[in-house]
C-alpha cells in the first residue's frame, strides 16, 4: 500500500540524506544476499485488490472513499488508492499449499461484502474492473485526489519532473484516443489485483525472468479493460494509460533514449535483484523521501535485520510490471518477492483468483521445466514484444515462443502453459479441488475465446447500435456489478442489453457524455458547394466552421436555404460558407448540463450547439441527442407501466 510518511525532496539536505540512505540500504541489501540472510524452503503467496467506487443511481464514480475508511477506521486491510473513488485491501499472506487459492477467494469475499456494507450506507457500490467503463475526463482533477501528504507530494513530484506542458495520452485500437491533461492522476483510472510470489534469494533470477516470459500470455487471458472514455481501445488499455500517464519524457530532434518510469525492463536479469535496484536508482531521479529512523548498515553490523525504508519507497515510485520486493516474514527473516502488477481487477473474484493461480502454476511449472534457461530459449526482444502484443490484442494475439514458435495465445495457453501449470501447483500439494477449480476456469476462457475484454468489447459495440455511448457504458457497469455479485466467471456472463439497466438518469449528466466528437468542419473560405455537398453525403443539417482547431461560426441547411432563397448568383464569384454562416452562434462547454444545453436550444430555437473547451471546438450536441435520450426514455416509461 505504499510507506505515508513520506515528503518531497526540496532542498539539497533531504535530498543528500535521502541518497545516503539508499546507497546504504543496496550495500546492506548485497551483504544480507551474500551473507545468506533470507528465508528460503517456504513459498508464499498475496494479493493486493484494488477496487472502484460509483455510486448506485448514476453508475459513475463517487469521492467517499474517506468516509468509508472514517466508518472502517478499525480495519487495517482497507486503506486509501490515490483517487478519492478508490480503495485497496491488502489480503493476508499463505503458503502455498493445500487449499491456499480457495482460502485466498473467500478472504477477498469476505472483506469485499464487509466493505459494501459500509458503502451501502453511502449509496455506493463496489465494481471491480481494469477500468471502470463509466469514468469520464473530468473525474480525473486533481481535485479527487486523495486528501494524504504521500499522494500529493507524489503528484507535485512528477509534475516538477515533467518535459513538456501536458500529459499526452495517445492508444489507438478500435477507435483513437489524443487527449491532454494537466496531471498524473490519469493512473487512478488503473485498478489491479496485484499478486505477489515468494521466492529464495538464489533463485530470483531465474524466477523473475520467467515472470517477464509469462507477462504476456497470462496478461492475454485475463485481459479485462479495453473501454478509456467510451474508446474501444487495447484489451488491456490500462498498460499504456499507466505509461503514459506518468510519463514526463518529452520529444527531441536527437535519438537520445530515457525509460519511462512504467516499464517494462530492457534486458533479461543476469545476477541478483540488485541488479534491478542499481538500474531503478541510475535511471530515475527519486520522487518523495521517506521518514527513515534506522541506519541500514549499523543494523547490519549489529546482526540485526533492517528494513531498507529509502530503497523500498524508491522501488515504489519506478513502476516495473513485475517489480521485485523486499519485506520480512513473521519469522523475523528478510524475504524475496515477485510482484506482478499486469493482471486487473475483477471482472469476478473467481476470475481474479483464477488468474492468480494460473500465474503462480505457470512460474513453478516453468522453472520446474527450464529452470534458469530461459534466456537462452528466448531473446528478450520477443518477450517484450509479446507483453505489448499481449496489452493490444489480448487473447486474440500471437505470441513468439520457445523454438522460435510463433502460436496463437489459447494454444499456448491450452497445450503448453496450463500442464505446466499444473505440474508445477501439483509439486508444492496444492490440492486437486483448487487446481481443477481455478485452472479449469482458465482453460474454459481460451476455450471460448472469451475474456472481460471481449466481453466488453462486445456488448460496447452492440450497445452503441441501439443507444447512446454513455447510456451503453451505464449498462456494461450495472451488469459488472450484478455479475460480480454472483461470482460467476466472465465466460459464462450473457451478453449485456438494454434491459439489464432499470434506472437511467441523463438529467445528472454532462454534455461531454453525449456530444459527438468525430467532426465534419468547414472553413469560412470554403465553397457553399462543398458544405452544401458534405451535409447531403453524411445526411447531417449542421456543420461547425473552424479555423485550426477554434471555433468561427456555425453553419445549417436552414441558413443555405434562406440564402439561396433571397440571393441572386452572381456570375464567375463563388459563395463561401463565410458569406452564409452565423458567426457568434450559441455555446456550451463539455462540462454544461444535458439538460441546460436542451434548455438554450428550445430558448434560443436552434437545433445545434457546439461545444468548445478553451476556445477549442471540441464537439457538437444536436436536437437528435435529445431525441435519442427521450426515446429511450419513453420506452422504459411504457415497460415499466406493462409490468405494473
Amino acid at each position: 500500500m505504499g510507506e505515508q510518511r513520506v515528503s518531497k525532496l526540496n532542498n539539497l539536505k533531504n535530498r543528500h540524506q535521502f541518497f545516503n540512505s539508499l546507497l546504504n540500504d543496496v550495500k546492506a541489501l548485497d551483504y544480507m544476499i551474500r551473507n545468506d540472510w533470507f528465508e528460503k524452503g517456504i513459498t508464499r503467496i498475496g494479493a493486493e485488490q484494488e477496487m472502484v467506487l460509483v455510486d448506485q443511481k448514476t453508475l459513475k464514480p463517487k469521492t467517499n472513499a474517506m468516509k468509508a475508511l472514517d466508518i472502517m477506521k478499525n480495519d487495517k486491510w482497507v486503506e486509501t488508492e490515490l483517487a478519492k473513488f478508490n480503495l485497496e485491501i491488502n489480503l493476508n499472506p499463505l503458503v502455498l499449499q493445500g487449499k491456499c487459492f480457495s482460502m485466498l477467494e473467500k478472504e477477498t469475499k469476505t472483506k469485499l461484502n464487509k466493505i459494501q456494507k459500509t458503502l451501502n450506507k453511502l449509496k455506493t457500490s463496489i465494481v471491480l474492473t481494469g477500468i471502470l467503463p463509466t469514468l469520464v475526463k473530468t473525474d480525473l482533477d486533481l481535485k479527487n485526489l486523495t486528501p494524504k501528504k504521500r499522494y500529493f507530494a507524489l503528484m507535485e513530484s512528477i509534475n516538477q519532473q515533467l518535459s513538456g506542458t501536458a500529459y499526452e495520452l495517445k492508444i489507438s485500437g478500435i477507435d483513437d484516443l489524443r487527449i491532454k491533461h494537466d496531471s498524473p492522476l490519469l493512473e487512478a483510472c488503473n485498478t489491479s489485483f496485484q499478486v505477489h510470489l515468494q521466492v529464495d534469494a538464489d533463485e530470483f533470477v531465474p524466477y523473475y525472468n520467467i515472470a517477464q516470459a509469462l507477462t504476456g500470455p497470462c496478461m492475454a487471458i485475463a485481459a479485462n479493460s479495453p473501454l478509456v472514455f467510451g474508446k474501444r481501445l487495447w484489451h488491456e488499455s490500462r498498460i499504456a494509460m499507466f505509461q503514459q500517464a506518468l510519463d514526463t519524457r518529452t520529444s527531441h530532434d536527437h535519438m537520445r533514449e530515457s525509460s519511462p518510469r512504467v516499464n517494462f525492463g530492457n534486458d533479461w536479469l543476469h545476477e541478483s535483484i540488485l541488479e534491478i535496484y542499481k538500474e531503478d536508482i541510475a535511471q530515475f531521479q527519486p520522487l518523495i523521501c521517506p521518514d527513515i529512523k534506522e541506519d541500514s548498515l549499523d543494523l547490519i553490523n549489529k546482526g540485526k535485520v533492517p528494513n531498507l525504508t529509502a530503497l523500498q519507497v524508491n522501488n515504489s515510485t519506478v513502476y516495473r510490471w513485475n517489480r521485485p520486493c523486499y519485506g520480512i516474514s513473521d519469522t523475523g527473516k528478510p524475504h524475496l518477492r515477485i510482484e506482478n502488477r499486469v493482471l486487473p481487477s475483477g471482472p469476478t473474484v473467481v476470475d481474479e483468483v483464477a488468474n492468480a493461480c494460473f500465474w503462480i502454476g505457470a512460474m513453478k511449472g516453468m522453472y520446474l521445466e527450464y529452470g534458469d534457461k530461459i534466456p537462452d530459449l528466448l531473446l528478450f526482444e520477443d518477450v517484450r514484444d509479446n507483453f505489448l502484443k499481449g496489452a493490444q490484442f489480448g487473447i486474440d494475439t500471437t505470441f513468439n515462443w520457445i523454438g522460435d514458435k510463433k502460436i496463437s495465445a489459447t494454444k499456448l495457453i491450452l497445450n503448453i502453459l496450463l500442464p505446466l501449470a499444473d505440474k508445477g501447483l501439483k509439486a508444492h500439494n496444492v490440492s486437486k479441488a483448487d487446481r481443477n477449480l481455478y485452472l479449469g476456469i482458465i482453460k474454459k476462457r481460451a476455450k471460448k475465446h472469451i475474456t472481460g475484454a471481449r466481453w466488453l468489447l462486445r456488448g460496447y459495440s452492440e450497445l452503441t447500435k441501439q443507444t447512446s455511448k454513455d447510456e451503453a457504458l451505464t449498462v456494461l457497469t450495472q451488469c459488472i456489478i450484478r455479475n460480480q455479485a454472483t461470482n460467476k466467471p466472465v465466460h459464462t456472463w450473457k451478453p449485456p442489453t438494454l434491459a439489464d439497466l432499470k434506472e437511467y438518469k441523463p438529467s445528472a449528466l454532462k454534455v461531454s457524455e453525449f456530444m459527438d466528437t468525430h467532426l465534419l468542419t468547414v472553413t469560412k473560405d470554403d465553397i457553399l458547394e462543398f458544405a452544401i455537398n458534405l451535409m447531403e453525403w453524411k445526411s447531417i443539417r449542421y456543420l461547425p466552421v473552424e479555423h485550426k482547431g477554434k471555433l468561427k461560426g456555425l453553419i445549417s441547411s436552414k441558413m443555405i436555404l434562406n440564402h439561396l432563397a433571397t440571393t441572386k448568383k452572381t456570375k464567375n464569384k463563388y459563395t463561401t460558407v463565410g458569406d452564409v454562416m452565423s458567426t457568434k452562434p450559441s455555446v456550451v462547454t463539455p462540462e454544461t448540463s444535458i439538460v441546460d444545453a436542451m434548455k438554450m436550444m428550445k430558448k434560443k430555437k436552434v437545433g445545434c450547439l457546439p461545444v468548445v473547451q478553451n476556445d477549442e471546438l471540441v464537439g457538437v450536441i444536436t436536437e437528435n441527442h435529445y431525441m435519442n435520450i427521450t426515446d429511450r426514455l419513453m420506452d422504459r416509461l411504457k415497460k415499466e407501466m406493462d409490468t405494473k
